[in-house]
């Protein structure tokens, strides 16, 4: 099953004092450096690290509790906690099909628990089914205390040792007996986030890599050149992937050898027909952009692909032939992407005719033009 993000709510998390708004197929968030549109992307990943059991880790790594909180005044006497809640829904719903909603909330240890200073520790957290008005727990947990749902509808309580830092949803693994959670974990997992495609001398989108099936870029993209030979020499059809070349660079050819035990890859210009650059020589832009193709043309796409201003280090004159390679891709998986560069957003929105969303500060915390506090968009009742 393909589920799709539907809607996210943040609460507390750094500049997102309170948010709750929708998403779409294709969803562009823009705004200039400051306002928090990082903060947007980063909740979704956060949400992922709590499928995998990292969350704690990654609050962590961010400084802890007190650096991730909002800072801002909250309501008297409320606990200080973050809280994430996604909710998704199938590609296609039809009548009789639910969505599902997964909400963690984090907080700060208190005096009798055990746990070090500083350490992110799961509070509540909570998967629930909609098929109708009234919502089905699968999942539900309050501090050490949890149960779930079973195949049967039946609720337990999971034998597992859970610590405080730990997320119930990363720990209940029992794909017979919790076959809802195990799914919705399996999904979040699949999520791709692409922010670090690094492109200095020693990034490894520069080295050959392991000659192996690879359907999807990874997140470093470190194996963009078993993606290309994938669809060279498995899928045997390049069509879409000339064409985002021909878009781009004109005129240029992508060269991909026959993989031995290794695979690789290299641009043929039309200003040089007769010489192949290879990776450890092209350009940073231009290999920044030869890994967005790989991440969005690959020969299986993720349910759900995040972008953080994809824009870097490219030439204005790709932002273009960018719109139009993201919009393709948005036919076949969800798009989030989060940009300061108006030109792209601009491209995208004549390119996906979709409407790209504002992101600003609004006392102090970061907001997007036009949504109301129900969660929904002025513009949604001209649709």
């Amino acid at each position: 099953m393909v589920l799709l993000v539907r809607e996210m709510e943040v609460e507390f998390y750094r500049s997102l004092r309170r948010i709750r708004f929708p998403a779409e197929r294709l969803t562009v968030f823009q705004g200039a450096n400051g306002v928090g549109k990082t903060n947007l992307y980063r909740a979704l990943q956060l949400i992922q690290a709590a499928a995998a059991g990292t969350l704690a880790r990654e609050l962590a790594a961010e400084g802890g509790m007190p650096s991730v909180l909002w800072a801002g005044p909250r309501p008297a006497r409320a606990p200080a906690r973050i809280r994430l809640a996604v909710t998704l829904e199938p590609d296609d719903p039809i009548p009789g099909s639910g969505r599902y909603r997964y909400e963690v909330e984090v907080g700060m240890k208190a005096p009798a628990e055990a746990a070090l200073p500083y350490e992110p520790l799961v509070k509540q957290e909570r998967v629930t089914f909609v098929k109708s008005r009234r919502p089905i727990t699968l999942l539900e947990r309050r501090g050490p205390a949890i149960t779930a749902m079973d195949a049967e509808g039946h609720r337990s309580q999971p034998d597992i040792d859970l610590m405080a830092s730990e997320t119930a949803l990363s720990a209940v693994r029992d794909p017979a007996r919790y076959p809802d959670l195990d799914m919705l974990r399996q999904i979040l997992l699949d999520w791709r986030f692409y922010h670090d495609l690094r492109t200095d001398p020693a990034s490894p989108i520069r080295r050959p890599c392991l000659a192996v099936a690879t359907p999807t870029l990874a997140s470093d993209g470190s194996n963009l050149a078993a993606v290309f030979a994938t669809l060279m020499f498995i899928r045997e059809d390049v069509a879409e992937l000339d064409r985002a070349i021909q878009d781009s660079f004109p005129g240029a050819q992508l060269e991909v050898p026959p993989p031995g035990q290794t695979a690789s890859f290299g641009l043929r210009f039309a200003d040089f027909p007769h010489r192949v650059f290879d990776a450890a020589e092209l350009s940073d832009g231009t290999l920044r952009y030869l890994a967005l193709m790989g991440a969005l043309l690959g020969y299986r796409l993720p349910a759900f692909i995040a972008l953080n201003e994809p824009e870097a280090s490219l030439h204005p004159d790709l932002l273009a032939p960018l719109a139009r390679l993201i919009a393709r891709a948005a036919q076949r998986t969800q798009i989030w992407l989060v940009s300061h560069s108006e030109t792209l957003a601009a491209a995208l929105a004549e390119a996906g005719g979709i409407t790209p969303r504002v992101v600003a500060k609004r006392d102090g915390a970061t907001w997007i033009e036009g949504l109301r506090i129900g969660g929904d968009f002025l513009d949604d009742e001209d649709a």
